[in-house]
């Protein structure tokens, strides 16, 4: 949505092939337009009411309706060190960047887009892709909050890993320049084209990044493509009279009570009866054999989380899903 724009009827544009969105160049204007009330130095800014701010008690409120025996591991993890206190903390980060300047620009965005929150994982076609992994903030909002706290994220956790400042600082430049570069890069893609863009260890190899990154870029994709349902089988299941089951490691993977796991089971046929018939005909195929309760992260601790295992043609024929 564009501020001030009559962008409020923009969508509807998009529900009818007969009528035509607004062009490229009438949207590259209205983009311009907006640096006069909101200067590109002004998301620059940093100001918030010292006063007012109470960041203790939003985290307070942001434990209300979870588990509350988990509430001590999400503190406990948050306590652990300042990037983890970040992880924990997207509501306080929320409140502050809610009252700094913005475009008025509002897709759906991450909500939670911190580094550590970007990672890679398998593609529907089970090629590599590096992305966003984490949905659960996802919602309308200004674009810039997304970017504020990726920037933020990087910059604190280098401090963590023992980079000097003025690596920090060069860090999250980096982060900042890319994101416009790609930006801009979309803006003149076709539309087909755009919305397959993604970022796998082709893209990352043809860029050509330097030496020490790629050789980390390639080391975390090797641990990716070894974080497969068979081989974590062994170290989260067991054997026992009714079958395979999930390994209990109270109070960070506990059982369900019957009811709950029968919502759950009940929830898991509604979802594959949403996918598209190819996909949903692959994934009902599976059975589902076992549910629990786990504690993922740091800002999910305590959130109803689950984990399911789902056995297909064999015992080692398995999805977790998440």
């Amino acid at each position: 949505m564009l501020a001030g724009t009559n962008a409020d009827a923009e969508p509807r544009v998009f529900e009818s092939l007969r009528k035509r969105p607004r062009p490229r160049a009438e949207r590259y204007e209205i983009g311009r337009s907006l640096r006069k009330d909101v200067p590109r130095r002004s998301l620059g800014a940093w100001h918030v009411d010292s006063d007012s701010r109470d960041p203790i008690a939003l985290i307070e409120r942001s434990h209300e309706g979870r588990v509350p025996g988990l509430v001590p591991v999400r503190v406990a993890r948050m306590a652990a060190s300042p990037y983890g206190f970040l992880r924990g903390s997207a509501v306080v980060m929320a409140d502050d960047v809610a009252g700094l300047p913005s475009t008025g620009i509002t897709p759906v965005v991450c909500g939670d887009a911190h580094l550590g929150n970007v990672g890679f994982y398998a593609s529907p076609e089970r090629d590599l892709v590096l992305d966003l992994n984490d949905f659960d903030e996802a919602h309308p909002g200004a674009w810039e909050w997304d970017l504020r706290r990726l920037v933020a994220s990087t910059w604190v956790a280098g401090r963590e890993t023992g980079a000097s400042e003025d690596k920090c600082r060069d860090a999250v430049l980096t982060c900042a320049r890319a994101y416009r570069d790609e930006l801009r890069h979309l803006a003149q893609e076709p539309l087909f084209a755009r919305s397959f863009e993604r970022i796998d260890m082709r893209g990352i190899e043809k860029h050509g990044t330097e030496s020490s990154l790629s050789k980390e870029l390639a080391r975390a994709a090797k641990r990716a493509r070894k974080r497969t349902s068979d081989r974590a089988l062994p170290r989260f299941t067991k054997q026992d009279g009714d079958g395979t089951r999930i390994v209990e490691e109270p109070p960070l993977i506990t059982r369900l009570p019957d009811a709950e796991a029968d919502a759950l089971a009940e929830g898991l046929d509604e979802y594959v009866r949403t996918l598209d018939p190819h996909w949903g005909r692959m994934l009902g195929g599976y059975t589902l054999v076992d549910v629990a309760h786990k504690v993922v992260g740091v800002g999910s601790v305590g959130l109803r989380a689950y984990v399911a295992l789902l056995e297909g043609s064999s015992q080692k024929d398995v999805i977790f899903c998440n």
